[in-house]
């Protein structure tokens, strides 16, 4: 009886979580079918009348440009970083995981000390050394830090996870005679799935979101991603801006990376859990 209690008492503490959590997705969804005097002037959560027109003028966007363009900008962006990232960063780790080298340990205690370093302190330097390549306003900045792994937390998620996959089967694929791009990309690579489904969640979530490295390195209106193209909508209104049209364009921004997140929600448990464990 107590244990039927106390598994009670744990659904209802855990559902009024996840409400509490869920709300404001909920509030947004809603919010977006209110004009300014509704959305300002009501606390209602329910709107007094169901209307698109919010998502049909947002679209349009601002100026010559819509949000199909700021959401393919977005994709170009994001995309590549993330392929990139994964395949990057996967090989480092199997390098720091496997194999033996000169200054194995000062260049892995180099690595994980960057994860100290504020972004603050890099910025001027790496706008510098973009500019000097004649990157800004372009996703060079954004494409060239992912094909040379240049994210130490995701490296150090993966070699934890490798460590975890027993070294045996390395040695009987080298007795079978494969080489070692060939145990990484035949047996490592199937075995780390969900390792690098959390990559690609991190990394999904922290671009798609990210709105101060894009303002510093994109210039362009044609290149704005959504976060940019969202503050642009904002500033371009003035005092009469129509914060439905604003919402409804956060929430469809919104809608990629959730459903990511909750298609990929198993995988990225496992890897969070097993990657933290060293085996």
């Amino acid at each position: 009886m107590k244990q039927k209690q106390s598994k009670l008492i744990a659904y209802v503490v855990l559902i009024a979580m996840g409400t509490a959590m869920l709300y404001p997705l909920v509030w947004l969804f809603f919010a977006t079918f209110k004009d300014n005097k509704e959305l300002f002037g009501k606390i209602a959560l329910l709107p007094e009348h169901i209307s698109f027109s919010a998502y049909k003028e947002g679209w349009k966007g601002s100026g010559q440009f819509t949000y199909f363009t700021f959401y393919m900008n977005t994709l170009k962006l994001v995309v590549p970083t993330v392929i990139f990232t994964t395949f990057s960063t996967g090989i480092v780790a199997y390098g720091f995981a496997r194999f033996k080298f000169p200054f194995k340990k000062v260049l892995f205690m180099l690595m994980i000390s960057t994860l100290m370093l504020p972004d603050a302190v890099i910025m001027i330097p790496r706008y510098v050394a973009f500019n000097s390549f004649g990157w800004i306003d372009t996703y060079m900045p954004f494409w060239a830090p992912a094909v040379l792994a240049c994210y130490p937390f995701l490296i150090f998620q993966q070699i934890q996870f490798m460590r975890s996959i027993p070294r045996e089967l390395d040695e009987s694929a080298y007795m079978d005679g494969c080489n070692p791009f060939i145990v990484y990309v035949k047996i490592l690579a199937p075995l780390m799935k969900p390792a690098m489904f959390s990559v690609v969640i991190f990394q999904t979530l922290w671009r798609w979101n990210d709105y101060f490295n894009n303002l510093i390195y994109i210039s362009s209106v044609k290149n704005y991603t959504l976060s940019l193209a969202l503050k642009m909508s904002i500033d371009s209104q003035g005092a009469s801006t129509p914060w439905n049209q604003i919402l409804a364009m956060s929430f469809v921004s919104l809608i990629p990376p959730i459903l990511l997140y909750f298609f990929a929600q198993k995988y990225f448990v496992e890897g969070i859990t097993a990657g933290g464990v060293k085996g």
